[in-house]
Protein backbone atom coordinates (compact mmCIF):
# COMPACT_ATOMS: atom_id res chain seq x y z
CA UNK A 1 0.00 0.00 0.00
CA UNK A 2 1.06 3.62 0.24
CA UNK A 3 4.16 4.36 2.26
CA UNK A 4 3.64 5.83 5.70
CA UNK A 5 6.67 8.10 5.63
CA UNK A 6 9.05 9.58 3.11
CA UNK A 7 12.52 8.19 2.75
CA UNK A 8 15.51 10.40 2.18
CA UNK A 9 17.58 10.71 -0.95
CA UNK A 10 17.21 12.34 -4.34
CA UNK A 11 14.85 9.68 -5.71
CA UNK A 12 12.29 10.44 -2.97
CA UNK A 13 12.67 14.18 -3.53
CA UNK A 14 12.17 13.75 -7.28
CA UNK A 15 9.04 11.68 -6.64
CA UNK A 16 7.40 14.22 -4.35
CA UNK A 17 5.94 16.42 -7.11
CA UNK A 18 4.55 13.34 -8.86
CA UNK A 19 2.62 12.35 -5.74
CA UNK A 20 0.40 15.38 -6.25
CA UNK A 21 -0.59 14.18 -9.71
CA UNK A 22 -0.82 10.42 -9.27
CA UNK A 23 -2.42 8.61 -6.39
CA UNK A 24 -2.63 4.96 -5.36
CA UNK A 25 -5.89 4.60 -7.32
CA UNK A 26 -4.15 5.75 -10.51
CA UNK A 27 -1.52 3.06 -10.12
CA UNK A 28 -3.96 0.28 -9.23
CA UNK A 29 -6.28 1.24 -12.09
CA UNK A 30 -3.37 1.17 -14.53
CA UNK A 31 -2.14 -2.16 -13.13
CA UNK A 32 -5.60 -3.66 -13.45
CA UNK A 33 -5.94 -2.43 -17.04
CA UNK A 34 -2.56 -3.93 -17.95
CA UNK A 35 -3.46 -7.18 -16.21
CA UNK A 36 -6.70 -7.42 -18.22
CA UNK A 37 -4.93 -6.64 -21.49
CA UNK A 38 -1.88 -8.88 -21.18
CA UNK A 39 -2.09 -10.96 -17.99
CA UNK A 40 -0.46 -10.78 -14.57
CA UNK A 41 3.06 -11.37 -15.89
CA UNK A 42 2.80 -8.19 -17.97
CA UNK A 43 2.38 -5.98 -14.90
CA UNK A 44 5.86 -4.53 -14.46
CA UNK A 45 7.02 -1.30 -12.84
CA UNK A 46 8.79 -0.09 -15.97
CA UNK A 47 5.75 -0.79 -18.16
CA UNK A 48 3.41 1.04 -15.79
CA UNK A 49 5.76 4.02 -15.53
CA UNK A 50 5.96 4.27 -19.32
CA UNK A 51 2.19 4.01 -19.61
CA UNK A 52 1.61 6.68 -16.98
CA UNK A 53 4.45 8.90 -18.21
CA UNK A 54 6.31 9.04 -14.91
CA UNK A 55 9.61 7.90 -13.44
CA UNK A 56 10.17 4.94 -11.14
CA UNK A 57 10.58 7.45 -8.34
CA UNK A 58 6.86 8.16 -8.61
CA UNK A 59 6.12 4.46 -8.25
CA UNK A 60 8.33 4.09 -5.18
CA UNK A 61 6.69 7.12 -3.61
CA UNK A 62 3.53 5.01 -3.26
CA UNK A 63 4.74 1.41 -3.14
CA UNK A 64 7.64 -0.48 -1.64
CA UNK A 65 7.74 -2.93 -4.54
CA UNK A 66 5.64 -4.65 -7.21
CA UNK A 67 4.19 -7.04 -4.65
CA UNK A 68 2.72 -4.15 -2.62
CA UNK A 69 1.22 -2.68 -5.81
CA UNK A 70 -0.43 -6.00 -6.63
CA UNK A 71 -1.80 -6.24 -3.09
CA UNK A 72 -3.30 -2.76 -3.48
CA UNK A 73 -4.65 -3.71 -6.90
CA UNK A 74 -6.28 -6.79 -5.35
CA UNK A 75 -7.87 -4.54 -2.71
CA UNK A 76 -9.09 -2.22 -5.47
CA UNK A 77 -10.62 -5.08 -7.45
CA UNK A 78 -12.18 -6.73 -4.41
CA UNK A 79 -13.83 -3.43 -3.50
CA UNK A 80 -15.35 -3.32 -6.98
CA UNK A 81 -16.49 -6.92 -6.62
CA UNK A 82 -18.12 -6.14 -3.28
CA UNK A 83 -20.07 -3.41 -5.07
CA UNK A 84 -21.10 -5.97 -7.69
CA UNK A 85 -22.29 -8.35 -4.97
CA UNK A 86 -24.38 -5.57 -3.43
CA UNK A 87 -25.69 -4.70 -6.87
CA UNK A 88 -27.21 -8.17 -7.13
CA UNK A 89 -29.66 -7.11 -4.44
CA UNK A 90 -31.14 -4.67 -6.95
CA UNK A 91 -31.54 -7.47 -9.48
CA UNK A 92 -33.63 -9.43 -7.02
CA UNK A 93 -36.17 -6.60 -7.05
CA UNK A 94 -36.78 -7.11 -10.79
CA UNK A 95 -39.75 -9.18 -11.91
CA UNK A 96 -38.77 -12.83 -11.88
CA UNK A 97 -39.32 -13.27 -15.63
CA UNK A 98 -36.83 -10.45 -16.41
CA UNK A 99 -34.10 -11.21 -13.90
CA UNK A 100 -32.18 -13.98 -15.69
CA UNK A 101 -32.19 -12.09 -18.98
CA UNK A 102 -30.75 -8.98 -17.36
CA UNK A 103 -28.01 -11.01 -15.65
CA UNK A 104 -27.11 -12.78 -18.91
CA UNK A 105 -26.90 -9.54 -20.87
CA UNK A 106 -24.49 -8.16 -18.28
CA UNK A 107 -22.15 -11.02 -19.14
CA UNK A 108 -22.49 -10.32 -22.87
CA UNK A 109 -21.63 -6.63 -22.43
CA UNK A 110 -18.60 -5.62 -24.47
CA UNK A 111 -15.43 -6.02 -22.42
CA UNK A 112 -17.00 -7.62 -19.35
CA UNK A 113 -15.96 -11.13 -20.37
CA UNK A 114 -12.38 -9.97 -20.97
CA UNK A 115 -12.16 -8.57 -17.45
CA UNK A 116 -13.77 -11.66 -15.94
CA UNK A 117 -11.38 -14.02 -17.70
CA UNK A 118 -8.32 -12.01 -16.64
CA UNK A 119 -9.49 -11.81 -13.03
CA UNK A 120 -10.23 -15.54 -12.90
CA UNK A 121 -6.73 -16.25 -14.22
CA UNK A 122 -5.28 -13.93 -11.57
CA UNK A 123 -7.32 -15.71 -8.90
CA UNK A 124 -5.27 -18.84 -9.50
CA UNK A 125 -2.26 -17.17 -7.91
CA UNK A 126 -3.84 -14.61 -5.55
CA UNK A 127 -5.93 -15.96 -2.68
CA UNK A 128 -7.56 -12.60 -1.92
CA UNK A 129 -8.81 -12.30 -5.48
CA UNK A 130 -9.81 -15.98 -5.48
CA UNK A 131 -11.94 -15.44 -2.39
CA UNK A 132 -13.58 -12.41 -3.98
CA UNK A 133 -14.41 -14.46 -7.08
CA UNK A 134 -15.82 -17.27 -4.91
CA UNK A 135 -18.06 -14.85 -3.01
CA UNK A 136 -19.41 -13.32 -6.21
CA UNK A 137 -19.94 -16.72 -7.86
CA UNK A 138 -21.80 -17.96 -4.81
CA UNK A 139 -23.99 -14.87 -4.69
CA UNK A 140 -24.82 -15.15 -8.39
CA UNK A 141 -25.67 -18.83 -7.93
CA UNK A 142 -27.91 -17.99 -4.97
CA UNK A 143 -29.78 -15.32 -6.97
CA UNK A 144 -30.31 -17.69 -9.91
CA UNK A 145 -31.36 -20.54 -7.64
CA UNK A 146 -33.83 -18.29 -5.79
CA UNK A 147 -35.21 -17.18 -9.16
CA UNK A 148 -35.77 -20.80 -10.13
CA UNK A 149 -37.59 -21.38 -6.85
CA UNK A 150 -39.78 -18.35 -7.54
CA UNK A 151 -40.59 -19.86 -10.92
CA UNK A 152 -41.98 -22.87 -9.06
CA UNK A 153 -39.17 -25.45 -9.24
CA UNK A 154 -38.49 -27.61 -6.21
CA UNK A 155 -35.20 -27.39 -4.32
CA UNK A 156 -33.35 -30.02 -6.34
CA UNK A 157 -34.52 -28.79 -9.74
CA UNK A 158 -33.81 -25.17 -8.80
CA UNK A 159 -30.26 -26.07 -7.79
CA UNK A 160 -29.60 -28.08 -10.97
CA UNK A 161 -31.03 -25.42 -13.27
CA UNK A 162 -29.09 -22.68 -11.50
CA UNK A 163 -25.96 -24.78 -11.99
CA UNK A 164 -26.62 -25.03 -15.72
CA UNK A 165 -27.00 -21.25 -16.02
CA UNK A 166 -23.99 -20.30 -13.87
CA UNK A 167 -21.64 -22.91 -15.33
CA UNK A 168 -22.71 -21.84 -18.83
CA UNK A 169 -21.74 -18.26 -17.92
CA UNK A 170 -18.32 -19.28 -16.58
CA UNK A 171 -17.75 -21.46 -19.64
CA UNK A 172 -18.65 -18.58 -21.91
CA UNK A 173 -15.97 -16.45 -20.23
CA UNK A 174 -13.22 -19.02 -20.78
CA UNK A 175 -14.25 -20.40 -24.18
CA UNK A 176 -15.05 -17.12 -25.90
CA UNK A 177 -12.95 -16.83 -29.02
CA UNK A 178 -12.64 -20.61 -29.32
CA UNK A 179 -16.33 -21.39 -29.78
CA UNK A 180 -19.21 -19.56 -31.47
CA UNK A 181 -20.26 -16.65 -29.26
CA UNK A 182 -23.94 -16.65 -28.31
CA UNK A 183 -26.14 -13.77 -29.40
CA UNK A 184 -28.82 -12.21 -27.21
CA UNK A 185 -31.42 -14.38 -28.95
CA UNK A 186 -29.39 -17.51 -28.11
CA UNK A 187 -29.31 -16.51 -24.44
CA UNK A 188 -33.07 -15.95 -24.46
CA UNK A 189 -33.61 -19.42 -25.95
CA UNK A 190 -31.29 -20.99 -23.37
CA UNK A 191 -33.20 -19.30 -20.55
CA UNK A 192 -36.46 -20.53 -22.06
CA UNK A 193 -35.07 -24.10 -22.21
CA UNK A 194 -33.72 -24.05 -18.66
CA UNK A 195 -36.89 -22.58 -17.19
CA UNK A 196 -39.31 -24.75 -19.21
CA UNK A 197 -41.49 -27.19 -17.35
CA UNK A 198 -40.94 -30.87 -18.20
Amino acid sequence: MGRNSRTGGPEADAAAPQSGRLGVDDWTTAALALLVEDGVAAVKISTLCARLGVTKGSFYWHFADLRSLMAATADHWCGRQNDAVRGLDDLESLPVDERLGVMSRMLLAEGSWTVERAIRDWARTNEQVAESVRVLDRRIFDVVEATMRELGFDEQDARLRAGVMVYAGVGFIHARGNLPAPEVEDIDRLIAMVTARP
